[in-house]
């Protein structure tokens, strides 16, 4: 005897190869599939249905299929409503609360699908049973009496769907390799990062000291200056490293004007944060003419956010460094919600970081010189994530340069 469940299938799930994973899926976990009904959209607007009966050997086999199909963003027939359990302690969840996707969520509630709010991945959805809204929310901010999903019924994922008009995202299809066109890829990015400025978005550099290190510190505070940035998310070392080049025209004691290492050099990121301790903090040091370019200084001058955190590799760290990492979080999340995409560049920690903390509607670029890392970030879930191998001191000026050509077309 097979235990089985119907489950459909709406959108451009051919081109998206959604219904392909669900067929892999079924078969990865020794189940069996039956179609039956299929709809192929024969215009780039049509939608695809596909309407199958998913069996399996035992209930519990059936139910880790039908759990794994939920997050390729089936619609499982039948649905029941959701369970909703409250919080007795603080931190505590119930047992079996549903763990999220950063896919748009919904939750079947008194008859209605409920939008979760503020998407991310590995978190819970509290209900506001009373109000009728959903929302995210990480563990440790439980409190008691909140009201959380358990189980997975009742709950539906949208998963990503590719459109038919190619876009960068489309282009590179989530895939790694070195061996791309990188100029015409960024002049796809670029040209991507200016439609989601249009729309009121805003966009963001998540940014490791290299950027610094190679030279393409003064593209990025030409970025910030020219309003292609809107927030900054790094940790100490990249404002330490851009400080001291502003301060000591060095980075990691190497000048950067001539690539040769200065006589004592290695003590320079050292003496800026401790100068930037004296005068308080960036925004002081600024204000007082001991820093008078590059990334913290534009931030500075143009208003732009940053938010600096910190990890137990730091030297110093600087005064604008959060040192306890949920106050990061916290810091980061509340700039998530405009951000409509993401430039992730040569820092593969705070890549992930940010990525965890990221829907999958945003737009997300990882750029390294070192191709693990790229797809790292991927494999940890920010699937929305396209990679391009190249090094920070490449990318960023060819960057600022497209940004400056299209902006005049």
């Amino acid at each position: 005897m097979k235990f089985s469940r119907e489950i459909e299938l709406r959108g451009h799930i051919v081109d998206s190869g959604i219904l392909a994973k669900v067929m892999d899926t079924v078969v990865e976990y020794n189940g069996d599939f039956e179609t039956e009904e299929f709809t192929l959209g024969r215009l780039k607007t049509d939608p695809s249905y596909a309407r199958m009966q998913i069996s399996a050997e035992t209930p519990e086999q059936l139910s880790t299929l039908i759990s794994e199909l939920r997050r390729l963003g089936v619609l499982v027939s039948g649905e029941a409503e959701v369970e909703l359990v409250s919080v007795i302690k603080a931190k505590v969840a119930p047992e079996e609360f549903y763990s999220t996707t950063n896919h748009p969520t919904y939750v079947h509630y008194q008859d209605i699908w409920i939008s979760v709010d503020n998407m991310k991945m590995d978190a819970l959805i509290s209900v506001d049973t009373k109000n009728m809204t959903a929302k995210c929310v990480v563990q440790g901010k439980l409190l008691p009496g909140d009201t959380v999903v358990v189980g997975e019924e009742g709950v539906r994922v949208d998963f990503p769907e590719r459109p038919r008009e190619i876009g960068v995202f489309e282009f590179m299809g989530g895939n790694v390799s070195s061996e791309r066109p990188s100029r015409t890829i960024i002049s796809r990015i670029a040209k991507e990062l200016l439609w989601v400025k249009s729309t009121g978005k805003k966009v963001a550099l998540v940014g490791g000291p290299a950027i610094v290190h190679t030279g393409a510190g003064d593209a990025v505070a030409s970025m910030i200056r020219e309003g292609y940035l809107d927030v900054i998310f790094a940790g100490n070392a990249l404002a330490t490293h851009d400080l001291e080049s502003s301060i000591f025209g060095t980075s990691l004691g190497m000048n950067l004007a001539t690539g040769e290492l200065v006589s004592g050099g290695h003590r320079h990121h050292l003496y800026t944060i401790n100068k930037i301790m004296n005068a308080g903090s960036i925004r002081a040091a600024v204000e007082s003419g001991l820093v008078t370019r590059g990334i913290m200084y534009e931030c500075i001058k143009n208003d732009v956010p940053f938010v600096l955190a910190g990890s137990i590799r730091d030297d110093g760290p600087l005064p604008d460094v959060i040192q306890n990492v949920m106050e990061s979080q916290d810091a980061m999340r509340r700039h998530i919600p405009e951000l409509g995409m993401v430039l992730m560049v040569a820092t593969l920690l705070h890549s992930v970081a940010v990525g965890n903390l990221l829907p999958s509607h945003v737009k997300t670029i990882c750029v390294d010189i070192n191709p693990a890392s790229v797809t790292k970030l991927m494999d940890r879930g920010t699937s929305q994530a396209i990679g391009l191998i190249s090094d920070a001191g490449t990318f960023m000026p060819l960057l600022l340069e497209e940004l400056r050509n299209q902006s005049k077309r």
